[in-house]
């Protein structure tokens, strides 16, 4: 009778030990090109294209499923004349992706490096994939410059964590308290073609703790004001500057904290002026409060740098801090 209750047991367990197995990312988050071209053709599908006239982002949204952008005159910062912008839908047919407007007039096929198709008008097009990079990247701090960061050490940072490649993961804060003054970045988002909205690769940039821009895969979108370049709810970028997934991007920001008085009473808002991979996409934007998920209040005193965790693996490096005389 022993031995069979024994037996029972180990039936009656197996399903939860099956159930408690982990199971594979429904979403996962590649952080090399390698694995992301081990995954299928869609990573190197993605991307910008453009000639002389004409712009083009080509999205990865899993599942074989793409979508275009056509910007008239050029890319979003390189010729883009912020006229309506043209959306098709694709798929993956092969080792290319497709694409036909719903009424037939817009067509596209990606492969190769090249983009070929018609637009609404008839006229076809040719473009060639091209590898933009910030400006500013790599940038070198001046002089009187505060390195928080150049690769060597987390030191700079509450419980910084380095990855084998000696970048700064997100989930952590600056030990320096900053008042006003201009923030050099970059960031690295992870290709993650099934994530959508806030999970495709969710990090933020905070200053003293309470001002949000934040970070995002947003490759291809509208550019809202929760997307990448956003003040966090408050100001949308004037144009959205988010680079493909896997490509070493840059903020260049300058702060202006609020001002109160001998009671406390704030008496001017906070300033950001920001560029983003090099375009000016914020001038001196007024920020009314402490934007959502800050980990301070509005206040008088400085505060950190916080790089948020958002639950994505968002990597940084070359981060330089000059205060404001």
């Amino acid at each position: 009778m022993k031995n069979c209750l024994t037996l029972l047991s180990l039936l009656t367990a197996l399903p939860l030990l099956a159930a408690d197995a982990p199971k594979p990312n429904p979403r996962p988050a590649y952080l090399t090109e390698a694995d992301a071209r081990a995954a299928g053709p869609d990573f190197d599908l993605q991307g910008e294209y453009a000639d002389a006239g004409q712009g083009a982002q080509v999205i990865a949204l899993g599942d074989s499923k793409f979508r275009l952008v056509l910007h008239p005159g050029g890319l979003p910062g390189a010729g883009w004349d912020k006229s309506a912008k043209t959306e098709v839908e694709g798929a993956l047919d092969g080792a290319k992706a497709v694409f036909k407007s719903a009424d037939g007039k817009v067509s596209g096929t990606v492969a190769g490096g090249l983009l070929t198709g018609a637009d609404a008008a008839g006229k076809a097009f040719k473009l060639i994939k091209v590898f933009r990079q910030s400006p500013s990247l790599l940038a070198k701090p001046p002089a009187g410059a505060q390195v928080l960061f150049d690769g060597s050490s987390a030191d700079a940072w509450q419980n910084g964590k380095l990855d084998d490649r000696k970048l700064l993961r997100c989930g952590t804060k600056s030990k320096e308290l900053i008042k006003s003054g201009t923030l050099h970045i970059e960031f690295f988002l992870p290709f993650k073609p099934l994530g959508r909205g806030q999970d495709r690769g969710n990090s933020g940039v905070y200053l003293q703790d309470r001002y949000e821009v934040q970070v995002l895969d947003s490759f291809g979108l509208k550019g809202e004001n929760n997307e990448c370049g956003g003040i966090y709810t408050k100001h949308r970028p004037a144009v959205n500057m988010c680079l493909p997934a896997l490509t070493w991007q840059t903020y260049d920001i300058e702060f202006t904290e609020a001002q109160f008085d001998a009671a406390g009473v704030k008496t001017k808002d906070a300033t950001l002026t920001v560029k983003h991979n090099g375009v000016l996409i914020h001038d001196k934007a007024l920020v009314n409060s402490a934007t959502t998920a800050a980990g301070l209040k509005e206040g008088a005193t400085p505060g950190p740098i916080q790089l948020q965790d958002h639950g994505n693996p968002i990597f940084y490096r070359n981060i330089w801090w000059v205060a404001a005389k």
